[in-house]
């Protein structure tokens, strides 16, 4: 079943190098393992663009779509074998030391839309 695993920390957050190179390792080890299969940071939340359409108008905001002390900050798409195994796959992740990662199911056995 595949995770998304969602890393959120609070403005005050600055990365060190030493963790830059834990992060790099961890993102190695895991495709190496066949478990991640994509991720990335994302750009600060005043780059982001909220979108809406209600009642046929469309509505776009600068920012992010909620306002919380802490803002997502990256993502990870994993494929675990069971939800145990995806929590013990985002406590590894160097971020669960200095942040916090939401561990997500990935909806799968909803019927595909048609093209």
């Amino acid at each position: 079943m595949q995770y998304l695993l969602i890393i959120c920390h609070d403005a005050s957050f600055v990365p060190t190098p030493a963790l830059v190179t834990e992060i790099g390792a961890w993102v190695k080890t895991m495709e190496g393992r066949g478990i991640l299969k994509h991720g990335n940071p994302l750009r600060p939340p005043a780059d982001a663009m909220t979108v809406r359409v209600r009642e046929g108008r469309r509505r776009v905001s600068s920012g992010p779509f909620s306002q919380s002390r802490e803002k997502m900050a990256a993502y990870g798409l994993i494929e675990c074998a069971s939800p145990q195994e995806a929590i013990d796959i985002a406590a590894g992740h160097p971020m669960a030391r200095e942040a916090t990662i939401e561990v997500r199911p990935v909806w799968a056995d909803l019927p595909r839309m048609a093209a």
